[in-house]
């Protein structure tokens, strides 16, 4: 059990399925209170049925005023995890763009920006970054997911170098393929580079609370990822052919 956790207030945002609702059931099991918020107003009322917690549907940008209603004065733990897989090339429209950006990353600020004052004053709090491995490298045929995940992992990082001294605790968790909608949305791409190591939303959530207990910032449910980490860093033209590899079997067809 991690220390602190029972009884703490903790948000979950994009909970309605997936990686949310499996950090929303694991928190709620392990004697948290626990806001389920999810765009979908009756998927987040379902999981909040289930775990005896409180839904707070609507836009994850704009929440934590509500939820911290919802939980009595104070949140202990939020949990930015929702997220939107967009595809596309440099040749994106400027509003798919935009839209990556405001929920992959902008989402994230405007959550920070309404929590720090409260948690530095009282020198505690904990950010959890739903990320993904490609923030830490990237994903064929989705440049605005991968632009925006290294920008969503970017604050996440910030936010710990900048505050951890003064109570806040952060952990970006950087899976690869997850069996959620999210993966069904990528298609063939993601059949090809995803789905043969996808793991189940409840190995995410294991992988956090372990990495909780271990005070680590960068959560890896996919082990494997920080050989490929260390491998871009290490040689990143060697790198980035292996990636082109990919691409042009991606291209033909996976064949």
């Amino acid at each position: 059990m991690v220390e602190a956790v029972q009884g703490a207030g903790v948000v979950v945002t994009g909970a309605g399925g997936g990686i949310g609702a499996a950090l929303a059931r694991r928190f709620a099991a392990e004697g948290a209170r626990v806001v389920v918020n999810d765009l979908d107003g009756a998927k987040a009322r379902a999981v909040a049925d289930e775990i005896g917690g409180r839904a707070v549907p609507g836009d994850a940008s704009a929440i934590v005023a509500e939820a911290r209603e919802a939980l009595g004065g104070t949140v202990d733990v939020y949990c930015a995890n929702a997220g939107i897989g967009s595809a596309g090339t440099e040749a994106a429209d400027e509003q798919v763009w935009e839209r990556a950006w405001d929920v992959n990353v902008m989402a994230h600020v405007r959550a920070a920006h309404a929590l720090l004052p409260a948690w530095l004053e009282r020198g505690s709090g904990r950010f959890v970054s739903t990320v993904s491995a490609a923030g830490l490298l990237t994903m064929v045929g989705a440049a605005p997911y991968s632009v925006t995940k290294h920008g969503a992992y970017a604050f996440a990082e910030w936010l710990s170098l900048t505050y951890r001294h003064r109570g806040l605790k952060v952990h970006a968790i950087c899976p690869q393929g997850v069996r959620t909608d999210l993966l069904e949305a990528t298609g063939s791409a993601g059949d090809l580079v995803l789905r043969p190591t996808a793991i189940d939303p409840e190995d995410v959530a294991d992988a956090l609370f372990e990495g909780m207990a271990a005070d680590r910032f960068l959560i890896l449910p996919h082990p494997e990822v920080a050989d490929y980490y260390r491998a871009r860093a290490g040689d990143p033209d060697r790198w980035l052919t292996s990636m082109n590899h990919i691409q042009q079997k991606w291209e033909a067809g996976g064949a």
